[in-house]
């Protein structure tokens, strides 16, 4: 049994109860198997067994009181999977579904991630089961302040660095932040994608959507292609796909869909995101909302959006929204490219689909990695007490995610795998950490 082989099945068997991180284990390591077995100095040293298994994980009740004067409790985690390269850094999420098995998963898909962006970033996440969704402002500060004052020990601007994610925005992060200033008494930069006014990066915002559509224009070039004058189809309406949508239509691509986990939205004369931000970022309403906007729009509940005809798609909602079925109607249609928004939209049978024909597929770890390295810029900035302006932020983002594609469209070609962009990002990902890992020893 080969090395690569070996270790997946046994911390498959380990891990068995935890799904999502068993998928993003298969993933990763099946397509690092010609290249980690081909190099006896990783089973030497151990690097896929420590790989595979975090540096530590913090599980944690979070109590808090409601507006009723009751007391709720909430599970917290903190999954601190490997600082070979530099301080855990990766999310918070805040959402009903959160569970060991999808932290485990997203932390293990950010050492890669950020590995790629080339900045001296580890990997970690964390979250809560907690929904900020129908909560007041004094509750999820109640909540907030109650996660952070156990999670407070455990970061730090040279150790942990988190974020957010889903259920995690500004406001979240203000009340974590303030209360870990007021727990250590230091001002530092422990969190990212903080407010302007108390050490915030300009275009932080916009980042993870802008880099996955600079991405996806870097391939799209390389293969005689461009987004310009394409129809493009976006799943989810939150901040990764309200700005994947922005920049698209700066590039001259026209987006007919957008949606949310209720159902999706389809506009043939393109969607006025005007309409999509009040909806969701004023209002916090429904995508179905958008009809009172564009009445000539048609609205369909439920699932169903990867039906709809397009030249591109952007999964940018959450893990394994796109399934085989989709991938083959995504096909079937004449999509030619798809770029993963969010982390592991597709199912490893979605994927391959998208491989078997050709699509040009750009896997989450390097599509999405804008947001973290807009975030490893923001570190930089805090570090050194400065502010640089939009356009300087936007202009290194859009530099990384360039060198991204470079770095993953290499290794895909020197592992013989040319335009397997999944195999690239594992691989070129995967050099860096298991390098360092192997120069600092049995740690």
């Amino acid at each position: 049994m080969s090395y690569t082989t070996r270790v997946l099945e046994d911390a498959t068997k380990k891990h068995a109860s935890e799904p999502e991180f068993i998928q993003a284990m298969t993933e990763i390591l099946t397509t690092l198997k010609p290249f980690a077995d081909a190099r006896p100095a990783y089973e030497e040293m151990g690097i896929l067994e420590r790989l595979v298994e975090p540096e530590r994980i913090i599980i944690f009740r979070v109590p808090w009181i409601d507006d009723a004067g009751k007391f709720r409790v909430n599970l917290g985690y903190r999954v601190q999977f490997n600082s070979a390269i530099g301080p855990y850094k990766g999310g918070l999420r805040f959402h009903p579904s959160v569970s060991l098995s999808i932290i485990k998963f997203l932390g293990f898909e950010q050492i890669f991630k950020n590995s790629l962006t080339g900045l001296p970033i580890g990997g970690g996440k964390g979250g809560s089961d907690f929904d900020p969704k129908g909560k007041s402002y004094r509750e999820v500060m109640s909540f907030c302040q109650s996660f952070m004052t156990e999670l407070y020990r455990h970061v730090g601007a040279n150790t942990d660095v988190p974020a957010g994610d889903i259920g995690v925005g500004a406001r979240e992060v203000g009340f974590m932040f303030g209360q870990y200033k007021r727990l250590t008494n230091s001002f530092e930069g422990v969190f990212t994608g903080k407010g302007l006014t108390y050490g915030g990066s300009l275009a932080r915002t916009e980042a993870t959507g802008y880099g996955l559509v600079y991405l996806t224009e870097e391939m799209l070039k390389n293969h005689g292609k461009t987004i310009e004058g394409k129809t493009v189809i976006i799943s989810g309406s939150g901040n990764v796909a309200v700005y994947a949508a922005q920049k698209t239509a700066q590039l001259g691509g026209v987006v007919v869909a957008m949606s949310d986990s209720n159902g999706f939205i389809y506009d043939a004369n393109g969607i006025d995101l005007a309409a999509v931000k009040e909806i969701k970022e004023i209002k916090r309403g429904r995508i179905s909302e958008y009809k009172n906007y564009r009445p000539s729009s048609v609205y369909t509940e439920g699932r169903g959006i990867w039906n709809t005809k397009c030249d591109i798609a952007f999964p940018c909602a959450t893990q394994n929204e796109l399934s085989e079925e989709d991938a083959k109607a995504l096909v079937a249609n004449g999509c030619f490219a798809v770029g993963e928004g969010a982390n592991m939209p597709s199912t490893l049978e979605a994927t391959e689909v998208f491989l078997q024909n050709r699509i040009l597929f750009a896997p989450g770890k390097a599509a999405n990695a804008g947001g973290v390295a807009t975030s490893a810029l923001e570190m930089s900035q805090n570090s050194q007490r400065l502010a640089w302006s939009f356009d300087e932020v936007d202009k290194k983002l859009k530099d990384i995610m360039v060198n991204i594609y470079a770095g993953i469209n290499e290794a895909a070609k020197e592992a013989g795998k040319t335009d397997n962009f999944v195999a690239g990002a594992n691989i070129a990902g995967f050099k860096k950490v298991a390098e360092a890992m192997m120069q600092q020893g049995a740690v």
